[in-house]
């Protein structure tokens, strides 16, 4: 019953020293005081006034955005066109590219990690909590593959384990109760397939999540920052809309897993990948994502503020439009898209 053992357990979300103790239920208490929805509510209601006062301003075009297309403005024919899609695989698979704490450090300020699922355990393949962005509060999730031996040992090389998946789920639903936008950064090889992985039922894990995620009445953002693996980036990529790095990938298996099945040849993955259209830019064209995300040359923790300044900006005009929906209209287009593939 040590407070350690509760944490590596999954059945509580961190351990604090009693001097801190006040200050962090203040950030925790400062994060619950206004959400996204009730600002852009406000917004909404000062607009509605605005226009009622001067008929035909400029200020219905508030309320408009919701009526756009969900497509972004990249053009996938700016990608660098020398590379095939085996490249991009190995790309995508590059031990210094930068990891999903990376982008939390960059992205967000006043992250607080919780812990556990609250039935077993505490997966470290799977990092998420509550953060700031823009200064008002988010549910950040990330799959974290670490960035040396060290850590990929240490966090399961990015796959995680089913209390990995009920830990994202639990934060997803407190996201859901308190209005709060989710935003997940995907980087996985797959789900941990495991016996053991099995025994405490993967499978069910990934299900539910799919099943909640279809229905969570809050803004879910997806970003696949490397690999996208199977139903192991899905159960965090099921939201209403999904952003990819332009060297990351996004496929129902591995190259290598589609080759020994196909072919009977996992040698035969280079091939494999050229037919599997996982490239971001094969999937931004059939309309399976919305926005693809020019990369430097060499993506590293040092050269990713190329990146994340874009992010920044989408993510803002991400949140801004999807906010401004009601929770029936957030739902009837997450379900329009996902009927359109």
């Amino acid at each position: 019953q040590r407070a350690e053992f509760l944490v590596e357990h999954g059945f509580v979300d961190d351990i604090v020293r009693r001097e801190e103790l006040k200050e962090k239920l203040g950030k925790i208490l400062e994060m619950h005081a206004v959400s996204w929805k009730t600002e852009n509510r406000i917004r909404t209601d000062a607009a509605e006034l605005h226009h009622a006062d001067y008929p035909g301003s400029d200020s219905e075009n508030l309320t408009n955005d919701k009526c756009d297309s969900d497509r972004g403005d990249s053009n996938p024919a700016g990608i660098n066109p020398y590379l095939t899609a085996w490249d991009r695989v190995q790309i995508s698979r590059k031990i210094d590219r930068p990891s999903g704490s990376d982008y939390i450090e960059a992205l967000f300020t006043d992250f607080m990690e919780f812990h556990g699922d609250r039935n077993y355990g505490d997966d470290k393949a799977i990092i998420g909590g509550i953060a700031k962005f823009h200064g008002k509060p988010v549910t950040v999730i990330v799959q974290e593959k670490g960035t040396n031996t060290k850590e990929n040992i240490a966090h399961n090389f990015g796959m995680p384990m089913p209390e990995g998946y009920r830990k994202a789920l639990r934060l997803m639903k407190q996201a859901e109760k308190f209005h709060r936008p989710v935003i997940c950064f995907v980087d996985t090889p797959g789900a941990f397939c495991g016996i053991e992985a099995e025994e405490r039922g993967q499978g069910e894990a990934i299900a539910r999540n799919l099943w909640e995620l279809a229905g969570l009445k809050t803004p879910v953002l997806s970003i696949v920052t490397g690999e996208g693996g199977s139903g192991g980036a899905l159960a965090l990529a099921a939201g209403d809309q999904v952003w990819m790095l332009e060297n990351s990938i996004y496929s129902i298996l591995s190259p290598e897993g589609f080759a020994s099945i196909l072919w009977k040849d996992s040698t035969k993955a280079k091939e494999a990948a050229a037919v599997m259209k996982l490239t971001a830019s094969d999937l931004y064209e059939k309309g399976i994502i919305e926005q693809v995300i020019p990369e430097p040359e060499n993506l590293t923790p040092e050269s990713m503020w190329q990146v994340t300044e874009l992010l920044d900006d989408r993510i803002d005009d991400f949140l801004k439009k999807y906010d401004s929906l009601s929770e029936e209209e957030l739902l009837e287009r997450r379900y329009t898209r996902f009927r359109r593939f």
